[in-house]
């Protein structure tokens, strides 16, 4: 559905096949994988074990000796089965789709529609032309009440057809649009003839029927080459992304280290020396610098200084930009490789919180688990996305970044699977009722002592 709300207006009356259209929608599914699998896997295992739970079988299970801890051992196996093909879907299919559906989409951004002229409005679709129609019959084919204004090169002449209808038929290869236009005039503007006649002329030709072929390529739907998007960071596996992160940073480093050779002799006033000197006492003359150059020189020199200052201080500044932005892509290709194995590590972290809760509140179906489960994989998704967010804008290293989800909300499933290990009723509202109404009559003693 966000796909859907997102880019149907890129998509609707471009002329495009139904497979195609599927196509884009098949590659849009794959790559929502990362957001739809851990709420899944979160979503199941609050269903399943809470089903369990109402229905008494953890129960039977804990009265024939079994631990729920032992319990778990089962979908354990099949959760870290799940969570090693999401790091493969991750790691080799999800570069694929993400490709793909990149070059796609940008196929059908840039493919222009397939309503050819609408009524009522100028058309500019078709390169040179801009066609006006006051209405068209049913069949859309005959038009009526017809101005096309034609554009002639880079010359100042212009051309105006008038036409009171026509009919609009295509080429057998699909290639040109025909307009067979009836009862009409054509007005032709022509630039100067230097040699024969300085003046610009103007023409006018009065015909029963004329026709005119505008070219339809632009409405061909064309794959873009799928190259132009190799480089793209969600198009690389962890392999690739490893290795090139190591030839940008080494590029960096090179870089770098030109750029401040190139500037190190362009500071006249200042020495920067490699290895650490002792310190010593500076002597200066007269109490100030300033006082030990002549006074006819003073302002010249202080003006010179400025100068030179503002030149270095223009040159750090461009120099720190370019540096920063080099940064910033070197720590979006650790985020996303990073982001390789957090998908696995939250399919786990999650079931460890949906088990213990659906043992804990012992309520299965589509109700208070569904509930449960999106408040839990909000809190999830935020933490993930500002830290990512942060990872990538230099305020957060990129490892601890990606991670910080699964830190965060860790402990969070440790302390549900001994809670539920120890049958405790977290989610009774009773016990809480109970203990406020308890606390609220403590208070109410003390107050009514005083």
């Amino acid at each position: 559905m966000l796909f859907l709300w997102k880019y149907i207006d890129d998509m609707v009356g471009k002329g495009f096949e139904w497979y195609t259209i599927g196509e884009l929608m098949l590659y849009a599914s794959a790559t929502n994988v990362a957001m739809a699998l851990p709420l899944s896997v979160l979503l199941s295992s609050i269903m399943t074990y809470g089903t369990l739970g109402e229905n008494y079988e953890l129960v039977a299970i804990k009265s024939a000796g079994i631990s729920l801890t032992r319990a778990l051992y089962p979908m354990v196996i099949v959760v870290s089965i799940l969570s090693v093909a999401a790091f493969a879907f991750s790691d080799y299919m999800l570069p694929i789709a993400n490709y793909k559906f990149f070059a796609l989409l940008y196929s059908v951004r840039e493919q222009k529609s397939a309503k050819l002229i609408n009524v009522g409005v100028f058309n500019n679709s078709f390169p040179g032309y801009t066609i006006r129609v006051g209405r068209k019959d049913p069949d859309g084919r005959r038009l009526y009440d017809i101005m096309i204004y034609q554009r002639i090169g880079t010359s100042s002449g212009n051309n105006v057809i008038f036409a009171k209808e026509g009919v609009m038929t295509k080429s057998p290869d699909n290639t040109y649009l025909l307009l067979k236009l009836k009862d009409g005039v054509r007005y032709e503007e022509s630039s100067p003839d230097q040699s024969y006649n300085p003046r610009q002329r103007f023409t006018r030709f009065y015909f029963k029927e004329t026709e005119e072929k505008l070219d339809l390529s632009a409405f061909t739907p064309k794959r873009t080459p799928e190259s132009l998007f190799k480089g793209s960071f969600p198009m690389l596996s962890s392999k690739q992304l490893a290795d090139t992160f190591k030839i940008v940073k080494k590029q960096v480093d090179k870089v770098d280290e030109a750029n401040f050779a190139i500037m190190i002799p362009n500071i006249k006033y200042f020495t920067v020396p490699h290895k650490p000197v002792p310190g010593y006492k500076t002597v200066v003359p007269h109490g100030r610098v300033i006082d030990a150059i002549r006074a006819d020189l003073q302002l010249t020199t202080v003006q010179n200084a400025n100068a030179e200052a503002k030149t270095i201080k223009s040159m750090v500044a461009d120099k720190t930009a370019e540096y920063m932005e080099k940064q910033s892509i070197l720590r979006r290709y650790l985020v996303e490789y990073q982001k390789k194995f957090t998908l696995s590590a939250a399919c786990l972290m999650l079931f460890f919180i949906g088990a213990p809760l659906g043992a804990i509140i012992r309520k299965g179906g589509l109700g208070l688990p569904v509930v449960i489960s999106v408040i839990f994989f909000l809190i999830y998704f935020i933490i993930t996305s500002i830290g990512e967010k942060s990872a990538q804008g230099g305020s957060l290293p990129p490892i601890f970044g990606t991670w910080i989800a699964i830190i965060f909300m860790t402990p969070v499933g440790l302390f549900l699977s001994y809670k539920a290990a120890n049958d405790s009723v977290l989610f009774d509202a009773e016990i809480y009722k109970r203990f406020f109404t308890d606390l609220f009559r403590q208070l109410k003693q003390k107050l009514h002592r005083r």
